[in-house]
């Protein structure tokens, strides 16, 4: 298993069950934080997150250079991913295109599933709600849905995190119709 998405709604257990993850894996481990301490009350949310990973994993901030964060890391080493979904507005709001974005995605997830040691990614489903008010808050849950299709495409498993629980997503070969 190489790459890994998680996905689901705020707070319901992705990043927890991605820690979990990672801490059955027998050698190092890399974090790969994507949030940025923008205000005092995202500082203290970003501290709350790091007493909760082991002090033997590696952390590394990049909120947008993912990439090359990835191309960075010794291919045995596990990384976690957290979270494409502040990777995306950290992209938006630095103002690169859509269509860049969504490149930029495929790259990444193809080079995240090219790994010998597994990558787990942690993203939000934000197209369940109601649709956003404002077009950047369009723009964005529609980027942010495209960039979770590409790394599920690419993922040899995927989850739907619900209430601290999984539901397992299926990789559809081909749609027969309902039996």
């Amino acid at each position: 298993m190489t790459l890994v998405v998680l996905t689901g709604g705020a707070r319901a257990g992705k990043s927890a069950l991605a820690l979990e993850l990672a801490g059955r894996w027998d050698g190092d481990v890399v974090f790969v934080a994507t949030a940025e301490a923008q205000d005092e009350e995202m500082r203290a949310r970003i501290e709350r997150h790091r007493t909760t990973r082991p002090r033997s994993w590696t952390t590394v901030e990049e909120p947008v250079a993912l990439r090359e964060a990835l191309e960075s890391l010794a291919g045995s080493q596990l990384v976690v991913v957290d979270c494409l979904t502040l990777w995306v507005a950290n992209l938006l709001e630095r103002r690169d295109s859509e269509d860049d974005i969504v490149a930029e995605a495929c790259t990444v997830a193809d080079l995240a599933a090219a790994r010998s040691a597994p990558v787990i990614a942690v993203t939000n489903e934000v197209g369940l709600g109601v649709v956003p008010a404002t077009p950047l808050g369009r723009t964005y849950r529609d980027v942010l849905g495209a960039v979770n299709r590409e790394f599920v495409a690419r993922a040899d498993d995927a989850g739907f995190v619900v209430a601290g629980r999984v539901l397992r997503l299926d990789v559809p070969v081909a749609f027969t119709g309902w039996a």
